[in-house]
């Protein structure tokens, strides 16, 4: 074998090499991302051996539970025709120490899927807390309201009577400790007056706001997720509530059991996403949108927070109509959730009425929206769906309205008072985020790979080509015109010209006049555009 037939066999192998190099970094530029989120979905899906199980069932990062009460000042002016609004003032925050843990789990792998319970004890955390559970917190009588409610429903003789003892023996307001509007609950002679008449709906024997939480495996229900088996991107994704795929409290794709139950996102996430947020105790889900970038503890992240958009029942996002309830659109900044707590009268808000109509917040005294302090957000590793700062939470509201036939009732003011309201703030340590900063970098490499194979590939494939071509650009006239020998050749032989065969051989065998013929033929044709 030759020396030239070798440098031809080489060369043919590096074009080949190049040939495959480009189209495995084609193929990896369109799907690489899809690749790695397989195969790290594999790795994570969750299951009783897989290493986010731990993670999952009790968290490794210690929760800060924190509630805020609002102290309300002057019942005695709750009328229609007073000249002061109902003052508050916020009491709190008192800080409880969470120990969260799932239970009653079962998997169900013909849908790849968990079954769980929820279940936290709250230890008070004096030093964390600005007040103690002794601290004295009037508010307004929602039970004695809510049964003023009730008695439309009564005949005329049954109705006199309940409405006149009532009036006798409730007040618009009541006083506890802060200990009893949480977790410890207080008793009230109207709940078990309940009790006795319509047990199905009064399905506890005390009052509080977080009462049966504490140790309580049955507050948020049965939850029922994806483990992501299957497809990672459904890994989190709540898909039954109750058993149920449609809570009934809204109409139509508002009523919908969807979202994450905080744990885990959708990977490969973007700026034109939104992520949803199942609330149990809200019987929905809140879409959180994005807002900016962020980085903690040196990873990049994307934050999502709860907009408008959250909050609205159509006035603001014709799509939101259906948190409408019976019919009744509250102005925009609040989430009716009657059907979702025994028929009361609770909307929920952002904190203070954050970015709730000016109207609720102009019919009370003594709050202060602040973005900082009362936005809800999350903010997620984009590629992998992993929530690195969490913070806010919700505002509970009770609708004090006049009801007719109730002397108690019968002349106050229709104004949304607050109650109180809670939130979370949980940030991953440095470790956490240096484990999951790796998500990004190996993208990063796998992107960087993609780009060495084709830019290997573009030389190798186009190197041989692009080297004659400089020889020739570059060298002297008499090597372009060897290069150029075959074609001047063909013109010269295959033109139109009269010549002989005679002078057509002696032209073919004079190499000075052929190079001469041949480069004036090739200045001839650049020169007439051929």
């Amino acid at each position: 074998m030759t020396s030239h037939v070798i440098h031809c066999a080489w060369r043919l192998v590096i074009v080949v090499f190049g040939i495959c190099c480009l189209a495995a970094g084609v193929f990896l530029l369109q799907n690489w991302i899809d690749i790695f989120t397989r195969l790290r979905g594999k790795e994570m899906a969750l299951s009783p051996t897989s290493p986010a199980f731990e993670g999952w069932k009790v968290s490794p990062l210690p929760l800060n539970f924190d509630v805020y009460l609002f102290n309300w000042t002057n019942p005695e002016d709750l009328y229609v025709g007073s000249k002061r609004k109902p003052h508050f003032v916020q009491l709190g925050p008192y800080r409880f120490r969470e120990k969260p843990d799932k239970v009653d789990i079962v998997w169900h792998n013909q849908n790849a899927s968990v079954s769980f319970r929820k279940k936290a004890y709250f230890y008070f955390d004096a030093e964390g807390s600005n007040g103690t559970l002794q601290d004295v917190v009037t508010s307004v009588n929602s039970i004695a309201h809510a049964g003023a409610r009730r008695l439309a429903e009564l005949n005329s003789f049954f109705h006199f009577f309940a409405s006149t003892s009532l009036s006798s023996s409730q007040q618009v307001h009541v006083t506890h400790t802060a200990e009893e509007w949480m977790f410890k609950g207080f008793e009230s002679s109207l709940i078990n007056l309940g009790k006795l008449i319509s047990p199905e709906n009064v399905p506890y024997d005390r009052f509080g706001y977080q009462y049966q939480r504490n140790g309580s495996s049955g507050f948020d229900g049965d939850l029922n997720m994806f483990t992501g088996a299957d497809d990672p991107r459904k890994m989190g994704e709540v898909y039954t509530w109750n058993n149920l795929t449609h809570t009934g409290a809204f109409k139509g794709d508002c009523g919908k059991v969807r979202g994450s139950m905080g744990e885990f996102f959708p990977p490969n996430l973007s700026t034109n996403d939104s992520v949803h947020l199942y609330m149990p105790k809200m019987c929905r889900a809140i879409p959180l949108d994005y807002t900016e970038t962020v980085t903690v503890h040196g990873v990049t992240a994307y934050k999502y927070s709860g907009t408008r958009h959250a909050v609205d029942n159509g006035t603001l996002f014709p799509e939101t109509s259906c948190y409408c309830v019976d019919g009744q659109c509250q102005p925009a900044g609040v989430i009716n959730i009657k059907n979702c707590m025994y028929n009361s009268s609770i909307f929920m808000s952002y904190p203070h009425f954050y970015l709730a109509d000016p109207s609720y917040l102009a019919a009370v005294d003594g709050l202060q929206p602040e973005k900082e302090k009362h936005e809800f957000y999350m903010a997620l590793e984009p590629n992998a769906g992993v929530p690195m700062d969490v913070g806010g939470g919700f505002q509970a509201n009770y609708l004090m309205e006049p009801t007719p036939g109730v002397a108690l009732f019968a002349r106050v003011p229709t104004v949304l008072m607050p109650l109180m309201w809670a939130e979370e703030r949980v940030r991953v340590t440095e470790e956490i985020a240096s484990n999951i900063g790796l998500v990004p970098l190996i993208v990063l490499l796998g992107q960087i790979f993609t780009g060495i194979l084709l830019a290997g590939g573009l030389i190798c494939t186009c190197w041989y080509p692009t080297r004659q071509l400089t020889r020739l650009c570059q060298g002297d006239p008499k090597s372009k015109v060897k290069v150029l020998r075959p074609l001047t050749t063909f013109a010269v032989i295959g033109s139109g010209a009269a010549t002989s065969p005679a002078s057509r051989q002696q032209l073919l065998q004079s190499p000075s006049t052929h190079e001469r013929v041949g480069v004036r033929l090739l200045d001839y044709r650049r020169n007439s555009s051929l």
